[in-house]
């Protein structure tokens, strides 16, 4: 594996391309929609197989139970919205309806975080991680590039029970190749370092990765812990690394309350006192811009994070 900047690919293109690929040998696959397959990609599959997909409009409460209701009938239901409405608007409806029962229904919550860009701070979801890893029953995957996203596709449809995945809005470097294996309770070290570790999760794994690079000029060997799945927490990763280190760096497309950042101070305060700082959005809305330029003010561009490290370690 190694990052190919050359070579950007979508998130949300990855879940609609896997989705119509499983649906030709898993006929019990059925896909949810509330009236926007052409942004959430199940477009994808609702052409390829029409009699299986079901828009419900503007009603993600319905969107939600409909889900449930299909999947007691012993279908697998892939129900889809942005991640500002999945987890908002119909959060009632998968805690009681959903998780409560342990259905088997895979909740897709696209356009997560601040590179949704200019549809601004009603579009931008950065609580969404929170509110599905608080869940019981409730498994919480946040991929970072195309073939990431693809395999959690794959082993959600294979999963019996309740699940969270989180997409992004814009086209990302590939990190991954086909040699790629996604385990759910395993983070992936993408590198080994002595100096920091940073913990990565969701669509700005490549500026993490970008970030390493530029750490290196600077003298300072990180590192780079991709953890794409939130809940269950591979609490052992971060642990033997934290021991290594003695300082870490968390990255997220998210708040820092709640998030990724919030899960590993969990686990070092019980098993590892370690002192860990959290790069995210700093308990604020979004606000209108491009992805490029809100990355940067918030922080999250792989200058920034390097700029945030070296002081941290100098």
């Amino acid at each position: 594996m190694g990052i190919n900047c050359e070579v950007k690919k979508s998130i949300r293109g990855a879940f609609g391309d896997e989705l119509a690929e499983l649906g030709k040998t898993n006929p019990k696959l059925v896909v949810l929609d509330a009236d926007l397959s052409g942004s959430t990609k199940t477009s994808t599959f609702a052409k390829a197989f029409p009699d299986r997909f079901f828009d419900v409009g503007i009603a993600e409460q319905n969107l939600m139970t409909t889900a449930l209701g299909l999947s007691l009938t012993g279908k697998i239901p892939f129900a889809a919205t942005f991640a500002v409405f999945a987890t908002g608007r119909a959060y009632d409806q998968i805690r009681n309806s959903i998780c409560y029962q342990k259905g088997n229904v895979k909740v897709i919550g696209a356009h997560g975080g601040i590179t949704v860009g200019e549809d601004g701070a009603s579009h931008q979801s950065l609580e969404d991680v929170a509110l599905m890893r608080g869940l019981p029953n409730m498994t919480v995957i946040c991929p970072g590039d195309y073939e990431q996203t693809r395999q959690a596709v794959r082993f959600a449809a294979s999963y019996n029970g309740p699940v969270y995945i989180r997409l992004s809005r814009v086209d990302v470097p590939c990190v991954y190749d086909e040699n790629y294996k996604f385990d759910v309770n395993t983070a992936v070290l993408l590198k080994e370092g002595k100096d920091v570790t940073i913990i990565v999760t969701g669509d700005i794994l490549s500026e993490v990765v970008k970030a390493g690079e530029m750490l290196a000029e600077n003298g300072i060997d990180a590192e780079i812990i991709n953890m794409p799945v939130i809940k269950p927490f591979d609490a052992l990763s971060v642990i033997n690394s934290a021991e290594k280190t003695k300082l870490v760096v968390t990255v997220e497309n998210h708040s820092v309350i709640g998030g990724l950042g919030s899960a590993v101070c969990e686990v070092l305060s019980e098993s590892m006192p370690t002192k860990v700082v959290r790069i995210g959005v700093n308990d604020k809305f979004g606000q209108s811009g491009t992805p490029k330029e809100l990355l940067k003010y918030y922080g999250l561009d792989a200058e920034e994070i390097t700029k945030r490290i070296v002081e941290l370690v100098k």
